[in-house]
């Protein structure tokens, strides 16, 4: 049993870290779709080594460069993409294929819905994606990186 426990530790770190990726994926995708250029960072500003990675937020960045002629809505549908990520989970949960009796399956489930939750700044761009179209310069070529969805 204990063997069990060690190998579904090890799943739920490799998935949460494959779900991170994902998470900032599904912000990319939405931003690349709708033609908004984006930047994405992973371990921003770290040089602490993985100590100082692991305990800081956040673990990665998607910058959106909005011109401003942006929908307001396709920044907060960026925002809130991570959610998709839940429905692979539920839909095998739902069907009967994903046992909560297996330790292993359980943590691969339970890290890929943790990253599939917006962050408290994914949330902050869903409420006041407006608010960051209007601080964009408009005369110019070059456009500021307003928001921070992670």
């Amino acid at each position: 049993m204990s063997g069990t426990v060690v190998v579904a530790g090890g799943l739920l770190v490799c998935t949460v870290l494959l779900g991170l990726v994902a998470h900032e994926c599904t912000h990319a995708l939405v931003l690349g779709l709708a033609r908004v250029e984006y930047t994405v960072t992973f371990a921003p500003e770290r040089t602490d080594g993985i100590i100082g990675l692991v305990t800081s937020c956040p673990w990665a960045v998607v910058q959106p460069h909005p011109t401003g002629r942006e929908s307001a809505t396709v920044l907060r549908i960026a925002a809130l993409a991570p959610l998709v990520l839940a429905i692979p989970v539920f839909g095998l949960g739902v069907s009967g294929h994903l046992s909560v009796e297996s330790p292993l399956a359980t943590a691969v489930g339970i890290g890929w819905l943790a990253c599939a939750i917006p962050s408290p700044q994914d949330f902050s761009v869903a409420f006041y994606a407006h608010r960051a179209l209007e601080a964009v310069p408009t005369n110019s070529n070059t456009a500021t990186p307003v928001s921070r969805a992670d």
